[in-house]
């Protein structure tokens, strides 16, 4: 068995942190042995160590302590600020229709009117009734306080005739004004369920009423997060179909239990909808911060080598020999967009190899 010298040259490329370039040269010394099994002695010694060697170019980035923020990652949905199933509460026929589906309505705003010619004839009657005994309670009071003229039972049937009327007025009014289907709040009529001439009951849904801004983001927050995620929080919400739009909101809503088929709390973030880009049902990203670390040692995480018993990276050091790449393992610490926080194994001022390690 003859011992060989395996001598490989690379040419170092360095990126500082700054993202200026530096070059230098780096030379990986490796021991091989090969077996020849009725080999010359010509052959032997015509393997001279160091007769060849090979350029690989590497990329190195300088290490530097960094502010380091590990983020809380949650797939959220989003819904609308209010939403509700406008329904009928009187019986009878549509008459007219006040508001197309798809335009904004004001809290109050009629949408629809359910004929009311039967009730307001009951409105007129018990109008007059109420008239007649207020005028009758009226007389009675005047003739039995004053004068001394009746019987106590007759001045009592007439105060209560009087009240009893006055309520089933006010009721039978109630009832005509509910004839008018109106908006409960400023939003956007999203659907409309009848058309002129459809007869509803009450409860009956005759449309879906949105408030479109803000809308509410909502999701899902692990079980292990619960002390880190609190009301008030900021938070950063982002949605495929808008690239390029961060939205930065805080956390108005964090649940109190813990939903036991998945193991997570809820929470909701409100976030500004102007122009009504976000719609309901929308798939969202929602960032909370969890730690802050002042001055981390942050590399890529495709610096980063699996082995075994965990990480190692690789480094460049000035030898005698000229510049040698050595292995170091790792301790690794949270990950944030393909960027790991490595908390021992190496120091500012090192030089990582990123690229051909």
């Amino acid at each position: 068995m003859i011992p060989e010298r395996l001598i490989i040259g690379a040419t170092l490329e360095t990126k500082t942190m700054n993202g200026r370039w530096m070059w230098g040269g780096l030379a990986m010394v490796l021991t091989v042995s090969t077996a020849g099994c009725g080999g010359s002695q010509a052959d032997a010694e015509a393997t001279n160590p160091g007769d060849f060697a090979r350029v690989i170019n590497v990329e190195v980035r300088d290490v530097a302590a960094q502010p380091f923020v590990e983020e809380i990652r949650l797939t959220a949905s989003v819904t609308a600020n209010q939403d509700v199933q406008v329904s009928a509460e009187e019986s009878g026929k549509i008459r007219d229709i006040l508001a197309e589906k798809g335009t904004r309505v004001r809290k109050g705003q009629p949408i629809a009117k359910i004929d009311d010619g039967i009730l307001s004839a009951q409105v007129d009657q018990a109008r007059a009734q109420a008239d007649l005994a207020q005028q009758t309670w009226d007389r009675r009071k005047r003739l039995y306080e004053e004068d001394q003229v009746g019987s106590e039972i007759a001045y009592l049937e007439a105060k209560f005739a009087a009240e009893q009327t006055a309520a089933n007025l006010k009721g039978l009014e109630e009832r005509l004004a509910r004839t008018t289907i109106r908006a409960p709040f400023d939003g956007v009529l999203d659907r409309r369920s009848v058309e002129v001439g459809s007869m509803v009951a009450p409860g009956q849904v005759v449309g879906r009423v949105v408030d479109l801004d803000p809308v509410k983001v909502v999701a899902g927050v692990p079980e292990r997060y619960a002390a880190d995620v609190h009301k008030g929080a900021e938070t950063e919400v982002t949605l495929d179909v808008l690239p390029g739009k961060v939205f930065k909101a805080k956390i108005t809503y964090v649940g109190a239990t813990v939903d036991p088929g998945n193991r997570t709390f809820p929470i909701e973030v409100v976030v500004p909808n102007t122009g009504a880009l976000i719609k309901p049902d929308m798939v969202a990203t929602v960032s909370v911060a969890r730690r802050d670390l002042a001055a981390a040692i942050v590399v890529p995480q495709d610096a980063l080598v699996r082995v075994e018993d965990g990480y190692v990276v690789f480094v460049a050091e000035d030898t005698a020999d000229g510049t040698v790449a050595r292995v170091r393992p790792i301790v690794v610490g949270p990950t944030q967009r393909n960027m790991v926080v490595v908390e021992s194994g190496v120091q500012p001022g090192d030089r990582l190899i990123v690229v051909g390690q």
